[in-house]
């Protein structure tokens, strides 16, 4: 009898045993399925700002591609670090200076460490150019260039081996002025965009309604040669400013700060021939700011200024890149700069003058716009990027 209890006794402890480990196996899979999730979802954000008030430079971030929800990670003091770039591999990050004087305008290096989420600034070079507000680097990782809206100039750097800036190769200035004797006094320019096939860069030039475009030489002779044509005339008065690629690389959306307008062209080893122009800014504010586009390709976004803030909503006909205007979000106070996660679910604003990033979430179906209410506070944010976590 004794030894029959036994025999139970060892039995039912045996099959209480094996009810624990495959629960804490069970645990132990759902933990490890969650970090899965996480690491699939998660980025890393990284915010330029201007530093006149509290803000002290770059601002790296956590953000949950998915529910926008995000937590402060570190920050690098630089001075008004206003637009920023990654390079490929996400080592190293670009950002401009953008001051008003010779001496003090800049491009800055620094390397990304993504075990602790850490920039740690390695150099800085001058671009000779006043202001410089947008910095674009090549897919090589070889040659950073800057658009220097004072300046009226672009100024183009090697990078060398450890991600810093060799000094300046050249600085290409510009001449001229367009009809708006307020705003186009002089040449003034806004972006440099490299082409989706590497073998040119396009200029936007606000002060002279063009679009200056440059050969890339990588082997042999000076990098940036004047192209054929040396630029692509724009609209007199537009203001020209930002230029976004669609994703098939067939198209090309233009941006224009003065006229309100997104212009669509489409895009033939370096040339670009107008499609369409559409309005964004309906009040003639004169205060367009940035532009954007689905991964997926379906959607574009334009952001307005100084009034009725907010962004306009377009669908994109894949077929003629055509666009059609399908709804207007409204925003906080200036809305300088937007960025689209890769995963194309948010869409986050950098609204200068509310001191705040707002995370909408994206509707795939109509490319219409939720605000999630996950607001990031932060001093005159003006540039979002994102990077991966590993």
């Amino acid at each position: 009898m004794l030894k029959k209890v036994v025999a139970i006794f060892s039995f039912a402890c045996l099959v209480i045993g094996c009810a624990n480990k495959n629960t804490n196996n069970a645990n132990a899979d759902n933990q490890s399925m969650d970090q899965i999730e996480k690491s699939n979802t998660e980025m890393y954000m990284l915010v330029g700002t201007y530093t006149s008030g509290e803000s002290k430079g770059i601002y790296v971030y956590k953000l949950d591609t998915v529910t926008g929800t995000s937590k402060y990670v570190s920050e690098i003091n630089v001075d008004n670090p206003s637009y920023l770039v990654l390079d490929q591999s996400e080592k190293f990050v670009y950002s401009v200076t953008e001051d008003d004087g010779i001496e003090t305008s800049a491009a800055n290096a620094f390397s990304f460490d993504k075990k602790d989420g850490k920039l740690s600034f390695i150099n800085k070079q001058l671009t000779g150019g006043g202001a410089p507000c947008y910095i674009s680097i090549d897919a090589n990782g070889k040659h950073v260039i800057t658009a220097n809206y004072l300046g009226g100039s672009l100024t183009y750097f090697s990078v060398n081996e450890k991600g810093g800036l060799e000094p300046a190769s050249e600085v290409i200035s510009f001449s001229g002025k367009g009809i708006d004797s307020e705003r186009q006094k002089q040449s003034h320019i806004h972006c440099v965009q490299f082409t989706p096939d590497g073998k040119y860069l396009f200029a936007d030039d606000l002060g002279t309604d063009k679009i200056h475009k440059f050969n890339v030489n990588e082997t042999s002779g000076k990098y940036l040669s004047v192209g054929t044509p040396a630029a692509f005339n724009i609209k007199a008065g537009s203001g020209p400013r930002h230029l976004k690629f669609h994703p098939n690389n067939k198209y090309a959306y233009l941006i224009t700060e003065l006229s309100g307008d997104v212009i669509s062209f489409s895009y033939n080893d370096g040339n670009l021939s107008e499609i369409q122009t559409i309005k964004a800014d309906t009040l003639n504010a004169k205060g367009s700011g940035d532009i954007g586009i689905t991964p997926n390709g379906k959607f574009l976004y334009a952001s307005n200024r100084l009034k009725g803030d907010g962004l306009a909503i377009f669908s994109i006909n894949e077929a003629d890149g055509k666009l059609t205007k399908i709804g207007y979000q409204s925003t906080g106070i200036h809305p300088r700069n937007f960025a689209i996660t890769p995963n194309g679910k948010l869409l986050l604003v950098a609204c200068r003058d509310s001191d705040v990033i707002q995370v909408f979430k994206i509707n795939e179906s109509t490319g219409l716009l939720e605000n999630t209410e996950h607001d990031i506070t932060l001093d005159m944010p003006v540039c979002v990027k994102f990077a991966s976590v590993q």
